[in-house]
């Protein structure tokens, strides 16, 4: 089979390319939209598109060109943060890629499978009494990122109701591993830490709310999720991603603190507080492992510690 991958060169997107050419069973396409950098040692095996796909004429070439089987949809603008700062940005680019996606199959291939990656963001405001998170849970987002991405799940469904598209919906919670970009939680501490390890940077971690608590997945198990999806997944249904537990940033912070090489003070800082926070969060995984058998296989403290050995290598490149 032939896999398409938009974003392919993202933090998600990088991990899933190696899985699917890993496993023997898959060519792999891609679109990139920036740096190379997260899969310069795999572009020898892959066929990519330089490519922005707000044009639906730009995504039907793509189409017409890769003849994929399947498309993993993962192109988007993924920060909350920037999400407040420039929301019709944000909700107008991770909207219309979507609809450029799902038209340019009905158009060019209509058997083709797609899936379209959401986030437990859609969730939003949530209280104690709806935990577990299930796919039920009713939507009350917090950011215009969060309605981008709520956009994205019924733009999906629309297409498998109205034009029989093979469309498997995704919302995956929180996942963390070597590679996530700058904005997100784990690499913000590790690089922080790596840095200080250096001498690069005064002996203080700048932090936001350390209460909040959110159900991490490693990347890898994530990725595995989607490729299982893709081809096992029931068409039109939606699953959450996670793993069921859920950890408090301070247990992030304290996990890689514990691992540091030197001491390390903690300072809050108020401009990395969000304006609306939900306490806890934890996903309820049933529907995936009951259909599918997926379950996470990497420890949390693995993942953070790779997370960790990541950011020394980056540090030590750049010092």
């Amino acid at each position: 089979m032939k896999a398409l991958i938009t974003g392919i060169s993202g933090f998600v997107g990088s991990y899933l390319a190696e899985y699917l050419l890993d496993s023997g069973e898959w060519e792999v396409a891609g679109t990139v939209y920036g740096p190379y950098d997260n899969i310069a040692d795999q572009c020898d095996r892959l066929e990519l598109y330089p490519a922005e796909l707000s044009r639906l004429d730009v995504v039907t070439f793509i189409l017409e060109r890769a003849q994929p089987d399947a498309i993993f949809h993962l192109a988007a603008q993924p920060l909350v943060s920037a999400s407040r700062r420039d929301p019709w940005g944000t909700i107008e680019t991770n909207v219309r890629m979507q609809l450029n996606i799902l038209e340019g199959v009905a158009r060019v291939n209509p058997v083709c499978r797609v899936l379209a990656v959401g986030s437990s963001e859609q969730y939003g405001l949530v209280m104690e009494r709806d935990l577990p998170i299930s796919e039920d849970t009713p939507f009350r987002p917090l950011s215009p990122y969060a309605v981008s991405k709520v956009g994205q799940d019924l733009l999906a469904l629309q297409y498998y109701l109205t034009h029989g598209l093979h469309v498997v919906r995704v919302r995956p919670f929180n996942h963390i591993g070597p590679r996530q970009r700058l904005g997100f939680v784990a690499p913000d501490f590790a690089s922080q830490i790596a840095a200080i390890e250096r001498g690069l940077r005064e002996p203080v971690m700048e932090v936001g709310n350390l209460e909040a608590e959110r159900d991490f997945s490693d990347v890898r198990d994530v990725v595995r999720a989607y490729a299982t999806l893709i081809t096992s997944g029931t068409a039109g249904q939606v699953y959450n991603i996670g793993s069921g537990e859920s950890h408090a940033v301070q247990e992030i912070l304290d996990i890689l603190l514990s691992m540091s090489q030197v001491s390390v003070a903690v300072r809050q800082d108020p401009a990395r507080m969000r304006p609306s926070e939900v306490p806890r969060i934890v996903c309820d995984c049933t529907r995936i492992r009951e259909e599918i058998g997926w379950q996470t296989t990497i420890s949390f403290k693995d993942s953070l510690r790779d997370v960790l050995d990541y950011w020394r290598d980056e540090i030590r490149k750049d010092a």
